[in-house]
């Protein structure tokens, strides 16, 4: 049972009701995730503006995809599993194998792996990692600004993640379920 209500868009009005139409006119859809942020404007302009900020970055769709199934499976969020796993597969159109990897911070190749052990490394250091960790993405390739646009993904991950797992967002993709699903 969901614990914050996911708005529905035709009883919406005001700035949510305008954001509501525009995700609807892109995805043929407003999903649960959206429709529970709406509850707050604010909240929902303030994600949609940094996740199509970070979508123009130098990162790319698909590492942003693997970012958010790595930081998902941290921290045990399914409705963000299953909403990548559909949006990996179906609209970046990449393979159900690496998006399967990612989850336990792996890929192929050496780089992208590099920044998923980075992008976990920083949820389970809450941030505070160590100069090591730095040298570790640095040296694997990524400039400053990619290291920063890793973190960028890695908390706009967090905050759908948080709002997820306090909401028990109704999940409205194929489900895909953490594989750590204690619930505290």
């Amino acid at each position: 049972m969901t614990r914050l209500n996911a708005l529905a868009p035709e009883a919406s009005s005001g700035k949510t009701k305008e954001l509501f139409e525009g995700i609807h006119a892109k995805l043929g859809m407003v999903p649960n995730m959206m429709r529970t942020m709406g509850n707050s404007s604010a909240v929902l302009d303030g994600y949609l503006g940094l996740s199509a900020s970070l979508g123009k970055g130098a990162l790319g769709a698909k590492l942003g995809e693997l970012i958010a199934m790595t930081v998902a499976e941290t921290n045990a969020c399914n409705y963000c599993l299953s909403a990548h796993s559909f949006i990996g597969e179906k609209l970046v159109g990449m393979n159900p194998e690496s998006l399967t990897e990612a989850r336990e911070a792996s890929h192929t190749d050496e780089k992208i792996k590099a920044a998923l052990l980075f992008a976990k490394t920083l949820v389970e250091k809450k941030g505070r990692v160590s100069t090591e960790d730095v040298a570790g993405i640095r040296n694997a390739g990524y400039t400053e600004g990619e290291v920063t646009e890793i973190i960028a993904h890695v908390a706009l991950n967090i905050f759908t993640n948080y709002i997820n797992n306090t909401a028990n967002t109704e999940i409205d993709f194929p489900e895909v379920k953490a594989y750590n699903t204690a619930v505290v």
